[in-house]
């Protein structure tokens, strides 16, 4: 099937219930729009996408295009854009706000489309055909075309040695990675692996698969992320049931990708 043929996949993201209906209905009365999934607030939103980021495009999960309210507690919908950009395939954006406030950045942010609630269903289609034209001429996360065949993308597994027999841990599955001298240890929920490979060498390639550093000797998964804390001087992450120290030299900017700077955000 072409590119051309496929129904949008969509994800709509609203913290307020009435708003995000809304958006379901209006989306699900286009029939340019195929599967629709929600998220009320970003950072769920954002384990979705890191997970439909990790098998790639074309996997089960992925989507063409996020339909984003800006206000949102905790992350806030500009920031969540902010953070896409550095996927390597990431979806196009709508945002969809009742603040007029945010326009100019969000499309520094290459937003597709800027809509104000209440939503006119005549604007919103509006959005919807701009989104399926980019999807049609290659520029949203599938291509136009199918690609040329490939080598499997060693990123998307990663080999670790056990009792001499090789195993392959899915990206998808690693919540973080610590430093060991010139090794790095791998976390997943069933347990960790060690690798003879440094964590510098792990932060270059897995950047754009959405891991940063939060800390000289660790790596996160943004996606993994359940809860980032500020307490006093010290901030730290929760992932599952382990809580991670952030260093002050990279709290800067993880507070920047998950947060944003709580002085001088309006909602």
């Amino acid at each position: 099937m072409r590119v051309t043929d496929v129904p949008l996949r969509v994800l709509a993201v609203d913290d307020e219930e009435p708003a995000l209906d809304e958006l379901r209905y209006l989306l699900g009365q286009d029939p340019r729009v195929g599967t629709v999934v929600s998220a009320p607030e970003a950072t769920e939103a954002l384990r979705r996408l890191s997970r439909a980021m990790a098998e790639g495009p074309d996997g089960p999960e992925g989507f063409d295009v996020v339909f984003l309210d800006v206000g949102m507690p905790g992350l806030s919908g500009l920031e969540l854009a902010r953070l896409l950009g550095g996927f390597a395939a990431p979806p196009l954006v709508v945002f969809v706000t009742a603040h007029e406030d945010f326009a100019v950045r969000a499309f520094d942010l290459k937003a597709v489309d800027y809509l104000l609630k209440p939503l006119r269903e005549e604007r919103f289609a509006e959005a919807v055909r701009r989104v399926a034209e980019l999807v049609r001429a290659g520029q949203g996360p599938r291509p136009a075309a199918p690609p040329a065949p490939a080598a499997p993308d060693a990123g998307d597994q990663v080999p670790v040695e056990l009792g001499g027999v090789t195993r392959f841990v899915p990206l998808a599955d690693i919540t973080h990675v610590e430093a060991q001298g010139d090794y790095a240890r791998l976390h997943t929920g069933r347990g960790s692996h060690l690798v003879r490979i440094p964590l510098s060498t792990l932060e270059e390639q897995w950047r754009s698969r959405g891991f940063v550093r939060i800390h000289r000797s660790r790596l996160v998964a943004l996606g993994r992320i359940e809860e980032l804390r500020l307490d006093g001087g010290n901030v730290t992450v929760r992932i599952g049931d382990r809580v991670l120290a952030v260093s002050r030299r990279n709290a800067r900017e993880l507070r920047d990708l998950l947060a944003g700077r709580a002085a001088g955000r309006t909602r």
